[in-house]
């Protein structure tokens, strides 16, 4: 079920797709990994009755504020749609914690990766009207546009970006976005990223998505923003839905995010800008206007009796693309990756499509449906992910179809975030110097400018006895703690922190250029996993 796609480094729920395969996925199937089937495999007859579906609704409070009184989670909202209808809306707690302002239909909530299947159906909606289809290259309107392969950058398609099948690695470009880099400059720089298999890869990526959704907009010489507006959010009438971050800024009845302090309360400690991914983690909306959008996606992109968006290139969004996860035992069931949703079948042969979204920084939500039952859920959060928004999707299904839930979702799902977390930090604590540590060399053998293709130019600075280093448009900055000989610690930060990191400088013999004297280069940790975080002297 609410599967979000596997990270290589901590903090990198936002944007994406949770939950680990075996336990939670509910998904089945198989598929070869390019291959798009023509029209997807007939789907049982409903299985749900309407008294299920209302039992589910009618215990729907309990789960939601049990699920709030166990994690503390300041807001929540939630819709449901059954054949058509809007069963369930409704708002819980305060959309600032400590705050008078109730949580209710209309609040508006960031919705972080939850964004990419709202992007999908934009393009389809643009795909409908005759300008480009899904296997079109993307580079013919992204001008500059370039992978590490010409082959692959001349190949890559609108599916392949929408689908994390185009070989760029993992969460490609997010610690761009963390220092400060803009969607044109991050998108420029992708050409860096090593790749891996073409089409026989899955690596979740938030700018591949940008990639092709910029390109989608080029091609009707609008933004994004705009483009979104116009294809989905007027003709659907989703008044509080945007692409843009001003809008979810200055709207008065809105969700502000929240991280959990160490004892428990919960804070507005953050602000999380997205609009450099505005397509894959950038938008903003309401419990009801996705319910809205659920009810044109369970329609094959009808409204009230109008064709808002058109059904074959939406019907293509919910099919498999590509293998998201191996089965992890025998008689277990791959999830899949479609166009901007984790798309399954459950034991039933159901198709099942979903997808999570989280910003470490302060917010959480979700989308279930099961297309042949004609059911959908979205939860919508205001605090980190502590899976809260996927325990009550879970819940409710399970309740609608089993009576009860199957399994304590909640504190498993938590599980699964927290292991996610942890992912990407450095195994060496650098809070705790080695007791026999080499010293420090003189603060000029490392104080100087050092060049990066991928992150451009990094400066050290020395004053009052302490080393800094700084990099980025905006000239972030990160003091350096000594941790042992020329390696120093760092805080990184963003959303996509992972604690402390190290900074290691390479100093004399092997140092070409260097005189033995200065340091040549210097290797910064947390920036490293794709092999691009060797900055140079200049």
């Amino acid at each position: 079920m609410v599967t979000m796609g596997v990270r290589r480094r901590a903090g990198h729920h936002r944007c994406a797709a949770l939950i680990a395969a075996a336990a939670i996925s509910l998904l089945g199937a198989s598929h070869t990994p390019c291959a798009v089937a023509a029209a997807p495999p007939p789907q049982p007859p409903p299985q749900l009755t309407r008294a299920d579906v209302d039992d589910a609704v009618g215990k729907l409070d309990g789960i939601v504020r049990d699920a709030m009184k166990k994690t503390g989670v300041p807001g929540v909202a939630v819709a449901v749609v059954h054949k058509d209808r809007v069963v369930y809306l409704k708002g819980f707690g305060e959309r600032r914690a400590g705050r008078s302002g109730a949580v209710d239909p209309d609040t508006v909530f960031q919705l972080a990766s939850l964004s990419k299947p709202l992007a999908s159906t934009v393009v389809a909606g643009v795909v409908g009207g005759g300008t480009l289809a899904w296997d079109y290259p993307v580079a013919a309107q992204l001008p500059g546009f370039a992978l590490k392969d010409p082959w692959v950058t001349a190949h890559v398609t609108y599916a392949d970006l929408f689908s994390h099948r185009s070989g760029l690695p993992d969460h490609s470009g997010d610690l761009l976005e963390d220092l400060g880099y803009d969607r044109t400059y991050i998108l420029d720089h992708l050409k860096y990223e090593p790749l891996g298999p073409f089409r026989a890869s899955y690596a979740y990526t938030n700018y591949g998505v940008t990639a092709a959704a910029q390109a989608v907009a080029n091609a009707k010489d609008t933004s994004w923003d705009k483009l979104s507006q116009d294809t989905l959010y007027g003709p659907a009438g989703m008044k509080n839905t945007s692409s843009r971050f001003s809008d979810y800024d200055r709207a008065e009845d809105k969700a502000v995010t929240h991280v959990k302090n160490a004892d428990g309360t919960w804070q507005p400690k953050y602000v999380r800008d997205a609009d450099a991914q505005s397509p894959a983690g950038g938008a903003s909306s309401t419990a009801r206007d996705m319910a809205t959008w659920m009810r044109l996606q369970l329609a094959n992109g009808k409204l009230d009796g109008r064709q808002v968006i058109p059904a074959a290139p939406l019907e293509r969004t919910h099919l498999p693309e590509i293998v998201a996860q191996p089965p992890q035992a025998p008689a277990g069931r791959a999830g899949f990756y479609g166009l901007g949703w984790n798309v399954g079948y459950d034991d039933q042969g159901r198709l099942r499509l979903s997808h999570s979204g989280a910003f470490e920084l302060g917010a959480n939500t979700d989308v279930t449906m099961l297309p042949g039952e004609q059911l959908g859920i979205t939860v919508l959060t205001n605090g980190a992910p502590v899976g809260l928004a996927d325990s009550v999707a879970l819940n409710f299904f399970d309740t609608a179809q089993y009576g009860k839930p199957t399994t304590d979702w909640l504190p498993l799902v938590d599980r699964v975030y927290q292991q996610q977390e942890q992912q990407g930090r450095s195994p060496t604590d650098y809070a705790r110097p080695p007791r026999n540590g080499a010293v420090a060399r003189a603060a000029d053998t490392y104080t100087g400018t050092y060049d990066n293709a991928y992150y451009g130019p990094l400066t050290v600075t020395a004053a009052h006895g302490e080393l800094s280093m700084s990099l980025g448009p905006k000239h972030t900055t990160f003091r350096l703690t000594h941790y042992d000989g020329d390696t120093f610690g760092f805080r990184t930060v963003g959303e996509n922190a992972t604690g402390l990191s190290g900074v290691t400088f390479k100093v004399g013999a092997g140092s070409p250029g260097s005189g033995g004297s200065k340091a040549s280069r210097v290797t910064v940790e947390a920036w490293d996993h794709d092999g691009l975080g060797t900055f140079t002297r200049g």
